[in-house]
């Protein structure tokens, strides 16, 4: 089976034809760590786990690597603003991210690097690009902006590939700083200077921190190497996060392409409008996971084709939870088998085809429909084929009993609650008061409670 997936950079859908195919290589951008998380970043997690799962599928050896930035403005304002330690804020918010990313059924990157364990290759980046004519150190007068070293954007005369723009539309979108030390206003900085009351490290230039756009190229160059097959993240990156990690490492690897897929996923809007500080509607992974399974949250990203718009909503959270329900009904009950993959389903096509996941998620609900319905070698199979599939996607990964246990909110029945008008309503039937026996199904059922009645006894859902 070949893989196709789009390519940001040609827009267009591609086959994937890797550099080695011993040996993947693909990096996501992670977050920058002075709070928790919010869905937004919930979303290229859960879309690049799926991606490396594929990948995984198919080549023997796939390595994935998701940054953590832990130097950065927002991180030292945060810092000051509630006097508390840099180190204690990133390791509060890095280790909260890792909780949550568990939640959400995500695997553990191969590869996990920190900005700060990589200055000396940021430093020797910055270096190359000085030496060989990209890049200037400011020699201002003025002590404020001395110890500055910046990106010279007209050295790279295809800078702009990626997001189609010229410099002046660059320049706008970026919303660049008017710097007089700068050569050329859409020039970027690679490395700062820091007061004696920021994080800083020695350099070439003077006491100072790196650039973000910096932090991504040097660990990319560290961990995968000057030329990577898939390079992931945000539309939002596209410019000029993504736009300035290119300019640097082509540059300074002798013009090497950074990476040969560039692969984004679409923005998140929350009740039909943008999530944005200024509106104030973001919602944190963290306070999500208080209301919701983390599988529902993924289901929910997953519903998406990732490189479309997704519309956040309680209704649409509630909606994913009741459809999970349903799909752990179809399967209560019948013996798991072991994961086999089958390759040529309906669902893994999918996935092959620019990771489809609202296709492969329908597929996976009509062999859980199939399975309940079967009987024997031919319901054993089914299950097998559904666990590959849920495999590649992270759902389905609880027990089905374990699953109907969790609580669904304040105003809705526990388990115990459940069971116990279960026991109830048998009652009831031995004693052939069956009106009072209706009752409780009734009295169940409006609480969201289906009751499905066998041979082997009575089993419920949440409706």
């Amino acid at each position: 089976m070949e893989l196709k997936l789009y390519n940001s950079l040609t827009r267009q859908k591609q086959l994937f034809e890797p550099i080695d195919a011993k040996r993947i290589t693909m990096y996501a951008c992670g977050p920058t760590v002075y709070n928790f998380v919010h869905i937004g970043n919930a979303r290229p997690a859960v879309v690049f786990d799926t991606v490396y799962r594929v990948l995984r599928s198919v080549y023997p050896k796939v390595i994935y690597a998701r940054n953590i930035t832990d130097i950065d403005d927002k991180i030292i304002n945060k810092s000051n603003e509630l006097s508390i330690d840099i180190n204690v804020i990133t390791k509060k918010y890095s280790e909260a991210y890792f909780d949550d990313m568990q939640a959400l059924n995500t695997l553990t990157p191969d590869e996990t690097p920190y900005a700060t364990d990589h200055i000396p290759e940021m430093i020797e980046m910055v270096q190359a690009l000085v030496d060989k004519g990209h890049a200037y150190a400011t020699d201002s007068q003025n002590e404020a902006d001395k110890g500055h070293v910046l990106f010279s954007v007209p050295s790279m005369p295809n800078y702009g590939e990626l997001s189609k723009r010229n410099l002046e539309e660059q320049e706008a979108g970026a919303r660049v700083e008017v710097a007089g030390y700068k050569q050329y206003a859409g020039d970027f900085v690679l490395w700062k200077p820091s007061t004696d009351n920021e994080p800083g490290w020695d350099s070439p230039w003077g006491r100072g921190r790196p650039g973000w756009h910096l932090e991504c190229s040097a660990m990319i160059k560290k961990h995968l190497g000057d030329t990577i097959d898939i390079h992931a993240g945000g539309h939002d990156l596209v410019f000029p996060h993504h736009e300035n990690e290119i300019a640097q490492s082509s540059c300074a690897n002798d013009g090497k392409a950074l990476a040969n897929f560039w692969m984004h996923n679409g923005f998140i809007n929350i009740d039909g409008e943008k999530m944005s500080k200024s509106l104030g509607n973001f919602r944190l992974v963290n306070d999500l996971l208080k209301q919701y399974p983390g599988e529902v949250l993924r289901y929910v990203i997953l519903s998406a084709h990732y490189r479309s718009e997704q519309n956040f909503s309680k209704e649409l959270l509630d909606s994913a939870w009741r459809t999970l329900d349903t799909v752990y009904g179809f399967i209560r009950g019948i013996d798991p088998q072991a994961a086999i993959l089958n390759r040529t389903g309906e669902g893994y096509k999918a996935l092959l085809d620019d990771i489809n996941t609202p296709v492969a998620i329908s597929e996976l609900y009509r062999l859980a429909k199939a399975a309940n319905q079967a009987q024997g070698a031919e319901q054993q199979s089914l299950m097998a084929e559904l666990a590959g599939l849920a495999d590649i996607l992270g759902l389905l990964q609880q027990d089905p009993e374990q699953w109907f246990t969790v609580a669904r909110g304040d105003d809705q029945l526990t388990t115990e609650q459940i069971e116990e008008q279960i026991q109830a309503r048998q009652q009831a039937k031995q004693d052939r008061d069956f009106a009072k026996a209706d009752q409780i199904r009734q009295q169940l059922l409006d609480a969201g409670v289906v009751l499905e009645d066998s041979r082997e006894g009575t089993q419920w859902r949440r409706a």
